[in-house]
């Protein structure tokens, strides 16, 4: 009987032990990979450290454009380098209002400090065209394109289909225009017109902002602003774009308005943190886990990572989006 118990508690403390290392060994991988990435990326990943002289920053605004204030601290911290100036390679359909107008705030202080040119790589529309207002000077590719002028609110509406369910949604609300629309029921005239009052003052805002920018009329404006795209050999007609071309274009034109010599190299700056863009230290965090024996820790790291991915796409506020037609 005695045997047994001696034998019991040496098992638990030879578990108590492999828990243990097993631990220490997820943690020392985990530090292993996030010191390999660092070492992989460090060099020419920011014009502020590993590069030797001063080079013209290269940053990229792609996709959908929200809110982000580490991409503000970002751009405060490339306006004190010694980069002599910036070329912003935009390809993006726009975002949230919102974000679009935190992003070219940002831009228009960078500016201050830095010579500052757009090249718009393939999209610039909507809040992807607010950030390249941003700039002295815009320069397009031929067929990219540009504009979009407008902001959208769209909402779904299952009021019918809640009806053929037999299913009806109460509500008790200090106000009929509190949570209106909902989506559950018909919009009503007062809160279309109020959500409609919200979508004039922010296009408001926005044909305002491309008029002052591209020093438009009245009636030069009026041929932009009525949401459609246009080529990048129509923008320049427009004065939506100032030049055709690509990067070439950019530094020839920061050499010959800035004085900025054209052999200066251009570096990408990156607005992330080094280590968030290395998607492979989550999955090998997974791996690693699953390795050794820690499988439920790893199923817990990997829905988190789901609902980070899911928060990155939520999208609040209105839009200021292009949507491409879609044929019937």
């Amino acid at each position: 009987m005695s045997l047994d118990a001696d034998t019991i508690v040496d098992r638990r403390r030879m578990r108590r032990k492999l828990t243990f290392w097993r631990v220490f060994a997820v943690v020392f991988a985990i530090c292993a990979l996030v010191a390999a990435g660092v070492a992989l990326r460090a060099p020419g990943t920011s014009v502020l450290t590993g590069q030797p002289g001063r080079a013209i920053a290269r940053i990229t605004i792609t996709g959908l454009i929200r809110s982000d204030q580490d991409r503000v601290e970002a751009l405060e911290q490339l306006g004190k380098s010694r980069a002599p100036a910036v070329i912003v390679h935009i390809n993006s359909p726009g975002g949230t209002t919102s974000g679009s107008e935190q992003l070219y705030d940002s831009l228009m202080r960078l500016k201050e400090q830095k010579p500052l040119v757009v090249v718009v790589e393939g999209l610039a529309a909507s809040g992807g065209y607010i950030t390249a207002l941003a700039a002295d000077h815009i320069v397009a590719q031929e067929t990219s394109l540009v504009g979009s002028i407008g902001v959208l609110f769209q909402y779904p509406n299952v009021a019918d289909l809640l009806k053929t369910l037999g299913v009806k949604i109460e509500e008790i609300k200090s106000s009929p225009l509190k949570a209106a629309p909902n989506g559950f029921e018909p919009t009503s005239p007062e809160a279309r017109a109020a959500i409609e009052a919200i979508v004039s003052d922010s296009y408001a805002w926005f044909r305002g902002l491309v008029k002052d920018r591209r020093h438009l009329d009245d009636e030069a404006l009026d041929r932009v602003a009525d949401g459609r795209v246009f080529t990048g050999r129509q923008g320049v007609g427009l004065k939506l774009v100032d030049e055709l071309g690509d990067e070439r274009a950019a530094v020839a034109w920061l050499a010959k308005e800035k004085n900025i010599d054209p052999k200066t190299p251009v570096r990408d700056y990156r607005l992330r943190d080094r280590l968030s863009d290395l998607p492979f230290l989550h999955t090998a965090a997974i791996a690693t886990l699953d390795a050794v024996g820690l499988g439920s820790f790893a199923r817990r790291l990997e829905e988190w990572g789901t609902l980070q991915a899911m928060d990155r796409l939520n999208l609040d506020g209105l839009l200021a989006l292009w949507h491409p037609p879609v044929a019937n």
